[in-house]
């Protein structure tokens, strides 16, 4: 049996550069620490971001062979930064691939990153050495999915009966969705502003916004429907 990063029947050391984008530094300092040691699993992380704007920045000056990114980032999100690396995923050589790493196995959030453009999601539950092949995997063009979210997928994309993003949720913008979130987490304006880098003003014009959209009267109704759609 070959290691992560050795080539099968040559013995050879393969190489995989990676970039790690999460809004949590220590999250990410421990995935550093468990696959960043390149002699021994091939990985070498050249570049960290913790929001969209940090990570398009990062992404496009080191152009990575693949990126693990999370989805609920400040700034719009994991799909607003695949939406902004389009391009990148698009190249003809040496194209960007993305594997969407996250907390939430909500459907909608597989979904969403999968329809704009990541080869595959798993969550953080994930090991080490399985987190390693997953990324020699979406390197070499693979899809690869956490075994209970490859059903969203099918079903998502198999079905022509069933919309596979719930229809309330799809009225909401991608920043209505992080303002919902983080409302039904109990998050206070101020603390949603600082999070998201916007200001409190902008905050109650998403919450405005969501509540409109979803034809609810207030927060702790906001924050019992998004529990029932397992979205906090």
């Amino acid at each position: 049996m070959t290691e992560a990063g050795e080539n099968a029947g040559t013995g050879e050391t393969r190489r995989v550069r990676v970039v790690l984008v999460d809004d949590h530094r220590m999250f990410r300092t421990g995935v550093q620490a468990e696959i960043g040691e390149t002699g021994r699993t091939g990985v070498e992380v050249v570049g960290e971001a913790a929001d969209v704007d940090q990570a398009v920045t990062v992404i496009t000056a080191t152009r990575p062979e693949v990126v693990l990114l999370d989805v609920h980032l400040p700034g719009g999100g994991g799909v607003e930064v695949l939406r902004r690396c389009a391009p990148l995923m698009a190249a003809a050589e040496n194209p960007v691939r993305f594997l969407a790493l996250s907390v939430s196995d909500a459907a909608e959030d597989v979904i969403g990153v999968i329809r704009g453009g990541a080869r595959g999601y798993v969550t953080k539950t994930i090991t080490g050495t399985d987190l390693v092949d997953s990324v020699f995997r979406v390197q070499d063009g693979d899809a690869v999915f956490s075994p209970r979210l490859a059903g969203f997928v099918l079903d998502a994309f198999a079905s022509t009966d069933a919309p596979p993003v719930d229809e309330d949720l799809d009225r909401l913008t991608q920043r209505e969705r992080e303002v919902l979130r983080l409302i039904a987490r109990g998050y206070a304006y101020k603390e949603i502003a600082k999070q998201l880098f916007i200001s409190v003003k902008t905050v109650e014009s998403h919450v405005s916004a969501v509540l409109r959209k979803l034809q609810l009267s207030n927060r702790h109704e906001l924050t019992r429907w998004a529990t029932a759609r397992r979205l906090v």
